[in-house]
């Protein structure tokens, strides 16, 4: 089997949704160092800034990246749908699983 067409909306809803959980798993780490930064200096100064910087790392790095993601995948899938006319796609070839691999 080729793989001729990728379905540019697909690929694009595909790696927005991966790029976006791997920014969250990122973000949640962010947020935990900034964390344990805010800890070591109670009232000070920079406990306010690490509350931001946490909260602001689980909420807009997923939306960024979510987003770079998904307009990224819709592009490379148009260029894949190019080249693949013109030079012939990706060869591929799929097994059935039987008893024994499953």
């Amino acid at each position: 089997m080729v793989l001729k067409n990728i379905d540019v909306l697909s690929a694009g809803k595909m790696l927005g949704c991966l790029y976006g959980l791997l920014a969250l798993i990122a973000g949640l780490v962010i947020s935990a160092l900034a964390m344990l930064v805010g800890l070591g200096n109670p009232g000070g100064a920079g406990g306010f800034e690490a509350m931001f910087l946490g909260a602001g790392a689980v909420i807009i790095l997923p939306l960024v990246y979510g987003t770079a993601g998904f307009i990224g995948g819709v592009i490379m899938a148009v260029f894949y749908n190019i080249t693949a006319g013109i030079v012939g796609g990706i060869k591929m070839e799929f097994v059935r699983p039987t008893d024994e691999t499953i």
